[in-house]
Order: C-alpha cells, then structure tokens, then sequence
C-alpha cells in the first residue's frame, strides 16, 4: 500500500534534484573514461595513473555536492518520513528509460543515508532490491556506438585476416601499428589453437565490445568468438613499442585468461560506457564465474560494486546457518581478522591499539588502505570494500569472536536490539572486506607436512616462493615496498597466484631509504645482540630480510635462486632511481611467455 501523498511537489523536486546530482556525475565519470583513449595514445603515462586515481574520488564529491544542494534548497534533513517515502516514489518514475538506473539508485542510497543520518544499512528509504531493470537496456542505431560489434567473416584464412582487420580499425586509434598484418596473423594462428576452421559453424561470428580498456600503459580489445555451441573469450592488449609504434602484444584466451585480466589484485579499468549494465551483461559471459560485483568494481564503479556485494551477502545470510568466527591462520597485530566459512570472504576491523613496534595510528592505517585502493595494484594486492556501521545478526557470531572484538576493538563495536524483537544485533563502526585467500605461510606449511620428498608438495613450495619474489618484484615496479614482508602478509589465490595483503606498513618505494648494514666499529660491537646503528623511520636494510624469511633450507635454496637480488640494495635503489626519474614499468596481466615477437615495449 502506498503512504499517503503529502508534498508532492516538493518531493518531486527533490527526486529531480538528486537525479540531477547524479546525471552530473555520471556525465564527469565518463568524460574522463573517455579521456583515456587520448591518453594512450599519447603515452601520456604520467597522466593516466593521475587519472585513475582521481576518479575514485568522483563519486564522494558528488554525493556531498548533492547532499548540500538538498539541505540549503530544501531543508531535507528536516523532512517527515512520509516525504520521503514520496521522494523514492517519484526516484522510481525518473529511473524510467535511464541508461543507467542501476546506478542512479546507488545513488540514491548514499545520498540519503548522508541526510537521514541512518545508524547503519536497515534503512526503509534505500533501495536494498533494484527497482528497475538493467535487462537488454541498449542504444538505439542513431543514438552513437552499440555495446558491442559482431563480424560475420566467411571461414577462410584470408576473410578472417580483413575481418580481424576492420575489427582493429573500426577502433581509431590515432597511432599507427608497427606491423599490423603480422600481429593479426599472430593474433589468428593463436585463435586456430581453439578453433578448428575446417568446422566452423554457421552462426561463426566475432562479437567485440565498441570501447577498448585502459589500464597503466595498455588498451584491450575484449571480446569472443562464437561457432555453434562454443564460444571463445578473447583479449588483445595493445601496447607502445620501443618507437613510439603501437603492437598487439599477446591473445588472452579463456575464461581463466580473463579472470586474470579482471582480477580484484589489479586497478580499475578506464572504459567509456554508456550503458555499464550491458558491458558487465557481456563479461559475465566470458566469465560467468565471476561476480558482477567484481565486474562493476573492475569498469571503476566501485560504489555499485558495494551495492551488489551487500545484497549478496545479506543473501548469502538468509540462505545458510554457520557462524561468524576468527580467521584462521596469525593474527595480526593492528588488524582484528573474522571470516564466514561459508563465504569466500574476510572481515578486517582495525584493532583499538596495538604493540609497541607498531608506530602507527587508525587514522595512518585508512590511509594506506585508501593508497592501496588509488594505486596501481599490478596483480600483487586485494582491493578491498570498505563498509561503515554495518549491522549482522548476533546470533552468527561465534562467542569467542565477539570476546575478541570486546578485548581489541570496541570503540568498533555495538550490541543492540534495534527493533525490540529481542533479536540482537551485531553492528560494527568500520571495516574492510577482502576475498578470502590461503595464507602463504599456511600453504608452505601443508607442502612442509606433505613431505617435501613428495613431489606435489616440492612442486607447491618452490612455485609459491618463486611468485611471493615475483610479487615483490611487481610491487617495487609500481612504487610500493610492501613493509612487513613475512610469509603470512601474504595470500596464494585460487589461482595459485600470491597476492599482498597486509598494509599497515606500505610505503611508495621513492620514500624509502636503502641502507646497507654498516660495519661494527669494534668488537663489542660485532658481539652485540642489539642494534648498533641509528635507524631512520623509512630506512631498510635488504641484506636482512634473509633471517626472517629464509630459515628453512629447501626455502632458502629456491629463494637464492630465483631472488637473490631481493637482498642486496643495488637492487632497490636502482629501482627507485628510475621511478624517480619518471619511468614508468610494464607489468603484465599474463606470462611474458604469451607475448609476440616484437621489439621491446616503451
């Protein structure tokens, strides 16, 4: 039953204003999506990381301008719940025919939770279930690019080479290809690995999405091919040589290929979308593994991204019955750690203080997360959602886990029963959510107990602590040193890939001073069990990460192999000279291995 209609006129206004506030952000979050083209074209690297970061800020900008605009116009904090009500109604009938309703109702949310000050997600006046339908929402043929393209080349060699072509062009990249005719027939004789050409079907088709992604120092055409009940997904990223000239660098083929290319470890694409609804539609057919959360997070709509994760999860509560427990594995000193076993998630509430070694405060803490989230995470660090007084029901909670809040975050921590149904509720004042992963000390540990006779289990230790050097490695190519560099701040993902996860101690490498051990000055000295030389607060001595790290042989061995250079300071200073001095790495999203023969990329 509809609430009685009071204010109508006002309430229209308001509605119309707040689709105003969002139409205005939408139109700033695209223009410069948009931009991006330019910038790769360009190589205007330096820019496009600037970008990048600055467009996360988009959003919050525009949710406060809004909020503003309503309380000197119409006083909206003061306004009776029934208004309300007749806000969300005319909302609901502005949504009619919008390209982007899905996230107009986003909107919507955090706009009003600002104003109406809502202790937490229970809120009657947000939209906890969409309203309106993304469902087969699409540009007319006059209104400017579809989402995506379809070929239709007949199966011949030389008709798939015009029509991979065409496909290429049809992108107007002001930059001309090195070599074009050879990448495309790279690009084909990879594609015949999969596809057998003497049996195409005959719905054979090439359906490719109109924008291209930028990411870093890339653009990637994305992608499938159809042939009867097969459907291929496909990625090509193209990249700047050494000239200046542009080179398709590699086919990413699969789903996996593509989960990797999306992962929730790398930055958020840049992609001009009139309809992100039908993008995420197309990607969720190359990757129906993959949760549309994670797409909307992965095209920089990171704020949608949180609507779909909550109602996933709230979902996700409905529908099963374990209980809320500490996380498995070391606790960490500044970060209290809670899972779901059910739910491939975890929960982090930053503790309410912390031992003496950990100079650090909650406010410096949100600040590396927030450096985290902005920066470019190469692969090698989980993004995280982050959430504020959230509420889950207390009967979920493992009673060891609410002792464990009590005793070391409970300014973080309230107990209530809202409703007064006697059913309590857990409400929680601030904490970030990451995909659950193996710890990697405990993945050591299970090659240790297998046996490293056992030939799984020496396979499983040397590739982990081949890819946790890799990871350093990748990080220091984006400016990061990761800080504390123990095994258990990292996590091997379902892929088996390792990815860093604890940052408390993160700083950009360019800040760091890399020091070598000096020598004793005398024997008392050289005999001392303590520190000797003074130790500025960013100083690092690489020659001593070898006692922490590498204790167990058969490690060491692998390690010293593989990453003996992680150890010495030439290795990082020279990195930070180069960064300092503007360069900009490659790091890629598949194995070096996959890429064409071309000269060096710039």
């Amino acid at each position: 039953m509809f609430p009685p209609r009071l204010d109508a006129p006002q309430a229209y206004d308001i509605a119309k204003a707040m689709m105003d506030g969002f139409n205005r952000h939408y139109r700033l979050f695209r223009t410069e999506s948009a931009r991006a083209k330019h910038r790769f074209e360009t190589a205007d690297w330096h820019g496009q990381q600037r970008a990048q970061r600055e467009r996360i800020e988009f959003y919050d900008l525009r949710v406060k301008e809004c909020v503003r605009r309503l309380e000197k116009e119409f006083k909206a904090g003061s306004l009776s719940m029934d208004v309300w009500h007749q806000i969300k109604l005319h909302y609901i009938g502005l949504l009619v025919n919008h390209r982007q309703p899905e996230l107009a109702e986003t909107f919507f949310n955090s706009v009003t939770t600002k104003i109406l000050h809502r202790t937490h997600f229970h809120n009657d006046f947000i939209f906890v279930r969409p309203a309106v339908s993304t469902e087969y929402i699409e540009n007319d043929a006059t209104e400017g690019r579809p989402t995506y393209w379809a070929y239709y080349p007949l199966p011949s060699r030389e008709n798939l080479r015009e029509t991979l072509t065409l496909m290429m062009e049809n992108f107007r990249l002001q930059r001309t290809f090195a070599d074009l005719a050879g990448d495309i027939e790279q690009v084909w004789a990879a594609l015949q690995t999969q596809l057998k050409p003497g049996k195409l079907r005959a719905n054979f088709q090439i359906q490719v999405l109109s924008s291209l992604f930028y990411r870093n120092k890339g653009a990637y055409v994305v992608g499938k091919v159809i042939s009867g009940f097969n459907e291929l997904a496909f990625a090509l990223p193209i990249l700047h040589n050494g000239a200046g000239q542009l080179v398709i660098d590699a086919v990413l083929l699969g789903e996996d290929d593509l989960q990797r290319l999306f992962s929730f470890a790398r930055a958020y694409f840049m992609v001009d979308m009139e309809i992100p609804s039908a993008y995420v539609q197309f990607l969720r057919s190359l990757m129906p593994r993959k949760p549309r959360a994670e797409l909307y997070t992965a095209l920089g709509l990171a704020k949608q991204g949180k609507t779909l994760f909550y109602r996933d999860f709230l979902y996700h509560l409905k529908h099963s019955s374990d209980q809320f427990r500490i996380a498995p594995g070391i606790k960490g000193m500044v970060m209290l750690v809670f899972d779901l076993p059910s739910f491939p998630y975890v929960f982090k509430l930053i503790k309410d203080y912390y031992p003496a070694q950990k100079d650090t405060t909650r406010e410096q803490i949100k600040n590396k997360y927030l450096l985290v989230k902005q920066h470019d995470r190469v692969g090698r660090m989980a993004d995280t959602l982050e959430y504020s007084l959230v509420a889950f029901p207390r009967v979920r909670f493992d009673d060891a886990l609410i002792a464990e809040i009590e005793k070391f975050a409970p300014s973080q921590l309230e107990i209530s029963d809202r409703d007064g149904d006697g059913q309590q509720e857990v409400i929680l004042s601030h904490l970030y959510i990451e995909r659950r992963m193996i710890p990697l000390n405990m993945y050591l540990q299970e090659a240790f107990d297998a046996g490293l006779q056992d030939a799984g289990a020496q396979q499983q230790m040397q590739r982990s602590v081949i890819d946790y050097g890799n990871a350093i490695k990748e990080l220091v190519a984006a400016n990061i040193f990761p800080g504390d560099m123990l095994w258990k701040n990292f996590g091997v993902t379902r892929n088996g890939k390792v990815v860093f996860y604890d940052y408390d101690e993160i700083e950009y490498l360019t800040d760091c001073q890399f020091r070598r051990v000096p020598a004793p000055r005398n024997e008392e000295e050289e005999m001392s069990g303590e520190i000797w030389y003074s130790v500025g607060r960013r100083d690092v001595f690489p020659e001593t990460f070898a006692p922490f790290l590498l204790g167990n042989p058969a490690v060491r061995e692998v390690f010293l192999q593989h990453h003996a250079d992680l150890l010495e300071v030439e290795f990082w200073q020279s990195h930070k000279e180069r960064i300092a001095a503007g360069h900009v790495y490659d790091v890629f999203p598949y194995d070096t291995g996959r890429r064409f023969d071309h000269a060096s990329t710039g």
